[in-house]
């Protein structure tokens, strides 16, 4: 990555317990995703990866934004949530709708939904089951699941970032 922007992410551990090590791993990559979007610009953050493809480092933000709610509060807590980003329109509306999209709202949105992910995982047991689609699912699924999410798309953001400026790194 630049030296301009510092890499302040926490390594998990190797060692503890099932929660910790799951919620570390989770931190980790939710961490790195903003870290590979520090220091660029609104433009930069819009580039997109190659045609066809909309993948974009903004679209993997709205993204992850929506992952975030999904997951945690739509089939974990229950909640009767709306899609984000108008995804009921077009189920990929979260990347082909950048070009437009308030950067600012973008980020904003991922921490809300982030930080009522945090309340909603630490208020609950792994072994609490939600609703997916009429089938039960672990609160330790939602976690395996949604780090598998960010683990996925922070190897794209990985080759976004370099496409862009040339940024390389873990």
């Amino acid at each position: 990555m630049n030296d301009s922007v510092k890499d302040t992410r926490i390594p998990p551990p190797f060692t503890g317990d099932e929660r910790a090590v799951l919620g570390n791993w989770l931190e980790w990559h939710r961490a790195t995703l903003a870290f590979k979007c520090a220091g660029l610009s609104d433009e930069q953050l819009r580039v997109r990866s190659a045609p066809p493809s909309s993948l974009s480092l903004l679209g993997l933000v709205r993204h992850m934004a929506h992952v975030e709610r999904v997951w945690f509060r739509r089939v974990l807590d229950g909640e009767d949530l709306p899609k984000l980003w108008d995804k009921d329109r077009d189920n990929d509306a979260d990347f082909n709708d950048v070009d437009t999209a308030s950067v600012k709202e973008a980020f904003e949105v991922w921490q809300e939904e982030i930080e009522r992910a945090r309340a909603i995982s630490a208020a609950k047991p792994l072994d609490a089951v939600g609703d997916r689609n009429g089938r039960e699912c672990s609160h330790r699924y939602v976690l395996v699941h949604v780090i598998e999410e960010y683990a996925r798309h922070n190897g794209h953001a990985d080759l976004l970032r370099e496409r862009i400026d040339g940024a390389t790194g873990d």
